[in-house]
């Protein structure tokens, strides 16, 4: 896996790694350590610093406060 960038979001910090086709987005300031998400693009590219905001800003508004996981609907 290769670190592209570590951005932050809302005030959130995650890393944004590419193994292969896939993004990996760890939230490294959360509740729960290694806890993220995996994005791939169709042509397999490495997420832009804007598209990787986007899709934070998607997952942070679905995580459950009193967890720090997405909440078992997707919404809260």
């Amino acid at each position: 896996m290769v670190l592209l960038f570590r951005i932050v979001v809302d005030g959130e910090t995650f890393d944004v790694d590419k193994d292969g086709g896939a993004n990996h987005l760890t939230w490294v300031s959360g509740p729960n350590a290694g806890y993220g998400f995996t994005l791939g693009r169709s042509d397999g590219a490495s997420l832009t610093e804007d598209e990787a905001r986007a899709a934070i800003r998607g997952f942070l508004a679905s995580i459950d406060p009193a967890t720090g996981y997405v909440a078992e609907d997707g919404v809260l």
